[in-house]
């Protein structure tokens, strides 16, 4: 099975000559220092950001919970998502960027492995804004979480990519 990328068909790792899933070996694959760093924004109101500011969210202290459920998620991953490997992670970190009316939540996982992270770190983002959401949403049931996606990632045999770098490349030209 192929799928064209551009001009160039590539092959469905992910499935068997029958079309049926199945996880990717990598046990030929190099062992290298791999990052990948996600994102992912919470909207919600210029009240509630002064709350959540404050630490006065009737739930309590949704980023110091938000920042645990991310590093718990990124560990958790190949749990949830099925074709993933599990990886000796080595660091996971949650951040987050209060706008007026916007949390930011970023999220770097690293490994030493065969394969990258980036599945980890968006997970990690995933699960942050969901716990984020949850604990806003006694004050604000109209929270909306969006804009999930991988910012860079770097290690392997692809080498480093990010998303500034490919800024105004065309669909599929951009290396993952």
């Amino acid at each position: 099975m192929a799928v064209m990328t551009g001009t160039q068909p590539s092959k469905l790792t992910h499935l068997r000559q029958d079309g049926t899933a199945q996880m990717v070996d990598v046990s030929e694959k190099a062992v290298t220092t791999r990052e990948a760093t996600a994102s992912g924004v919470v909207h919600t109101t210029a009240e509630v950001m002064v709350l959540l500011g404050a630490g006065e969210l009737p739930k309590g202290d949704a980023l110091a919970v938000a920042r645990v459920a991310g590093i718990m998620a990124a560990k958790k991953t190949p749990e949830l998502i099925p074709l993933c490997h599990p990886l000796p992670i080595s660091k996971v970190t949650v951040d987050f960027e209060l706008g007026t009316t916007t949390v930011g939540i970023f999220a770097t996982v690293k490994t030493r492995g065969v394969t990258g992270v980036e599945m980890e770190a968006l997970t990690a983002v995933s699960v942050a804004a969901l716990s984020v959401y949850d604990m806003l949403k006694a004050v604000d049931k109209h929270a909306v979480i969006s804009d999930i996606s991988v910012l860079a990632k770097s290690g392997g045999k692809r080498g480093d990519w990010s998303m500034a770098s490919s800024a105004g490349a065309e669909d599929g030209e951009a290396s993952k």
